[in-house]
């Protein structure tokens, strides 16, 4: 909170806050306390949704007012074929950068070593039984790296490491010190069952550099959740950016493995993670900022999420994945607006703004008492409302999140929003809704004329629950006002309590 504080009275335009932990209530919350603080300067922060995914109201960082970040893959790639000795071929993912390993004996568990051997424990792997071979591991209780380490030491000249069932396909790549690469849960399958079953198991592992053009984006497992446990009428994370094998910055004084054992020095490593996707929102924010010195933390962030994509560089629906449905498409638990796009962010044509003030009464609608409310308006002489009818769904958030029970029948909500003019003049917005599953969605009015620069049109969104129980947790939507080369997208998250 001090450094944050100190930031502030240093007079930045922005926080990027790659860091975080549980989500609480945000008066529980010293980010969202500190951060607050921040917004009240005009200072715009973007926080990292957190690396715990893909369960289920995973992120931390969730407070309306920070920007969220997830993570997502890029269309960037560093790939390892794997070869069996019976002509089956896998891919996986290193940054080992050495020549192809010659085909070589395989092992695995009990061929490996002792009790431990199939996670390659310290001191499970038997020197004459790994030898000169390629040693199986499964993954999950060491670093990745780390693996490597224990496989190197016992005299072993490769390493698969496979995933869990519940790791699924997400392969990162890491820089291992000796001849290794992940594999997705798929593969680590079939070669448990060809291990297990031939005679005399080989493999051979091809390190194929950097590949471009892979499909992207799409969602990382790893990439923290919603529903915002903190606030679920406010749909968290906010957008997704690149995070996932990330060319960055590295202290010289540190391994690329972040091993001991590992004597080489870099200034720069491939690393995930939300830490990663955080900064480069940061960064777009510093551009907006640049650009438009007047605008709000809030119209920044608006600008970001109105205009971000849904849709992966070969036009069909970002995946996600940790998805187990059939369509592996992402949802915006996954991924809030969407993916963001610098050049659209720059103009925007609309944009929701919200003052300090306007995320105080957000705070009376959750029922804070004074003491809690009293956390986030030091400087400021405000009380809740007595008498007032505040809603948490009234928040002019870029974002619709509904909640309704599994049993509602013809319940209905509504919430009001206020757009602000930064595009054209004069110009004219239509409507457009994809309605959620089991919800009708009416807005009124339907369109939206704007006269002048900086004019300010309000309009209300009403969400019908048709009625019946329903088996899903979610369904979603989008609302989109239109004009000429203007899309201005909200996702809607309906969530069936």
């Amino acid at each position: 909170m001090a450094a944050i504080d100190s930031a502030v009275a240093d007079g930045v335009d922005i926080l990027s806050l790659s860091l975080g932990g549980r989500s609480n209530p945000y008066y529980r919350d010293n980010i969202a306390i500190a951060s607050f603080g921040a917004i009240q300067h005009g200072v715009f922060v973007s926080c990292a949704a957190g690396n715990s995914g893909p369960s289920r109201s995973s992120l931390s960082n969730a407070a309306p007012w920070i920007m969220t970040v997830a993570a997502s893959y890029n269309d960037r790639s560093f790939p390892t074929a794997v070869k069996l000795g019976d002509g089956q071929i896998f891919e996986g993912s290193s940054l080992y950068s050495g020549k192809k390993t010659k085909q070589l004996p395989l092992v695995y568990n009990r061929t490996a070593g002792s009790q431990g051997a199939a996670y390659c424990f310290e001191g499970s792997l038997v020197k004459k039984l790994v030898k000169g071979k390629i040693v199986v591991c499964e993954g999950g209780i060491y670093s990745r790296t780390g693996v490597g380490e224990k496989v190197k030491k016992a005299g072993g000249a490769g390493m698969l490491l496979l995933n869990s069932e519940d790791e699924g396909e997400e392969i990162l790549a890491d820089a291992h010190i000796l001849p290794a690469t992940s594999l997705g849960a798929s593969a680590a399958k079939a070669i448990r069952k060809y291990v297990g079953s031939a005679k005399e198991p080989s493999a051979l592992i091809v390190f194929q550099g950097t590949v471009y053009v892979n499909t992207a984006p799409v969602m990382a497992a790893f990439s923290s959740r919603g529903p915002n446990s903190a606030g679920p009428d406010v749909i968290k994370p906010d957008v997704t950016a690149p995070g996932v094998d990330i060319l960055a910055a590295w202290p010289p004084n540190i391994s690329p493995s972040m091993l001991k054992s590992d004597n080489r020095s870099v200034l720069f490593n491939i690393i995930s993670g939300t830490s990663m996707s955080c900064p480069h929102v940061s960064g777009l924010a510093s551009l907006l900022k640049s650009v438009h010195r007047d605008w709000s933390p809030a119209a920044i962030k608006s600008a970001l999420m109105t205009t971000a994509y849904t849709l992966n560089n070969k036009g069909a629906a970002v995946a996600d994945i940790a998805s187990t449905s059939t369509s592996k498409s992402a949802t915006p638990f996954a991924f809030g607006s969407g993916h963001v796009d610098p050049e659209n962010a720059s103009d925007p044509g609309l944009v929701y703004d919200i003052t300090a003030e306007d995320y105080l009464f957000y705070l009376c609608s959750l029922s804070y008492n004074s003491s809690q409310i009293a956390l986030f308006s030091s400087g400021v002489n405000f009380t809740c409302p007595k008498n007032a009818v505040l809603q948490p769904g009234d928040l002019n958030y870029p974002s619709f999140s509904v909640l309704f029970s599994k049993y509602a029948r013809n319940m209905s909500v509504t919430y009001k929003r206020t757009v602000k003019n930064v595009g054209k003049i004069p110009s004219t917005y239509a409507v457009q809704v994809k309605e959620p599953t089991g919800v009708s969605v009416t807005v009124e009015p339907r369109s939206l004329t704007f006269k002048k620069m900086g004019e300010k049109l309000s309009y209300k969104v009403s969400f019908v629950a048709l009625g019946g129980p329903t088996l899903i947790n979610s369904s979603f939507g989008t609302l989109t006002w239109v004009s000429g080369k203007y899309r201005v997208g909200s996702p809607i998250a309906v969530t069936w309590l």
